[in-house]
C-alpha cells in the first residue's frame, strides 16, 4: 500500500494531536503554517490532500484555496473551530472536499450551512452543466441547418449562419430554434 502524502496547515505549530494521528494512521506528513508560499510547498510536494487546521479561515486562506482548485485541483480537507456561514460558503465556494467544525453542542448548525453551502454550490454547477449541454445541442443544430442551406440553396457557410441568425431575429426566437425550425422543414420536404 502507497503512503499518501498530506500537506498539513496548522495555526499552532506546536500541537501535534493531528499530525501524530495522521502519521498513526499511516500518513506521510508535510506540517507547516500558512504563509506566502502555500502554493509554492503545494506545487513541489504534490501531495494526494491538503489538511488545514484552523480557528477560522482568512480571506487569504480562501483566495489561496481558489488558486489551488483552479490549477492544482486536490482534496481539501479543513477543520475549524470558529466559522461564520458566510465563511463556510466561501470556503465550500473555494473548493475544500470536507469541512468539520469542532465542538459536539455547536456542530448541527455548522453541518446544515455546510450542506446548504455544498448542495447550493452543487446546483450551480449543474445548471452550468446544463447550460453547457443546451449550447453545445444547439450549435450541432445550427450547424446541421447551415449545412441544409448550404446543400439545397448553395450559399456559403457565412450565408447560411447570417440567413438563420436574420430568421431568428425577425421571428424573435433564438438561433437554436430556427436551426431546429430549418431542419424540420427540411425533414418535411423530402
Amino acid at each position: 500500500m502507497t503512503l499518501l502524502n498530506i500537506v498539513l496547515i496548522e495555526n499552532d505549530l506546536n500541537s501535534t494531536l493531528l499530525e501524530y494521528g495522521l502519521k498513526g494512521a499511516g500518513f506521510k506528513c508535510l506540517k507547516t503554517q500558512h504563509s506566502s508560499q502555500f502554493l509554492e510547498v503545494v506545487k513541489k510536494t504534490a501531495p494526494d490532500a491538503v489538511i488545514f487546521n484552523l480557528d477560522t479561515p482568512s480571506e487569504k486562506i480562501t483566495a489561496d484555496l481558489h488558486h489551488l482548485s483552479q490549477h492544482f485541483p486536490l482534496p481539501v480537507i479543513m477543520f475549524a473551530t470558529d466559522i461564520t456561514v458566510e465563511a463556510i460558503n466561501q470556503v465550500i465556494k473555494a473548493g475544500v472536499s470536507e469541512l468539520i467544525v469542532n465542538g459536539l453542542e455547536n456542530n448541527l448548525p455548522s453541518i446544515i450551512h455546510i450542506a446548504i453551502a455544498r448542495f447550493n454550490q452543487q446546483q450551480v454547477l449543474k445548471h452550468a452543466l446544463e447550460e453547457a449541454r443546451v449550447q453545445l445541442e444547439d450549435r450541432k443544430q445550427i450547424d446541421r441547418a447551415k449545412a441544409i442551406l448550404i446543400k439545397t440553396r448553395n450559399f456559403t457557410e457565412n450565408e447560411a449562419y447570417h440567413t438563420l441568425r436574420k430568421l431568428a431575429m425577425d421571428r424573435s426566437i433564438t438561433l437554436g430554434e430556427m436551426a431546429k425550425n430549418v431542419i424540420a422543414m427540411a425533414e418535411l420536404l423530402k
